[in-house]
């Protein structure tokens, strides 16, 4: 049985490194080591990064949604409350599409919810 030698697998796992490690300052781009665990920790708060734009996003749309129904009379939970027992299903990206870009058509909606509330 003859052993394996791993000269050109770990070069080419090395070069893989070091090309992700492309542009880190100093050693964190010349030498595997302190490049691998630059990269590691990239890579992790990259997929970190990906998880938070999600809830940074939401919390942004129901910040717009809540300015934009307070300024017609009504706090963003009841709005909310109100359009979902109307029937109507608009998610909270588009609501605040639609607080910015139409104010008159989000108008209307509010008007929508607090008929629905007072029934």
């Amino acid at each position: 049985m003859a052993r394996v030698k791993r000269a050109v697998n770990a070069r080419k796992h090395h070069r893989k490194i070091l090309k992700l490690a492309k542009g880190y300052y100093g050693g964190k781009s010349k030498l595997f080591k302190t490049a691998n665990e630059s990269v590691i920790r990239a890579l992790r708060n990259a997929y970190v990064g990906r998880k938070l734009k999600k809830r940074d996003f939401r919390k942004l749309w129901i910040v717009r949604i809540n300015a934009a129904a307070r300024i017609n009379g009504l706090s963003y939970s009841k709005f909310m409350n109100g359009i979902k027992t109307a029937g109507i299903n608009i998610n909270r990206k588009m609501l605040s599409e639609i607080a910015i870009n139409d104010p008159k058509t989000f108008t209307e909606l509010v008007q929508v919810a607090k008929a629905q509330l007072n029934a």
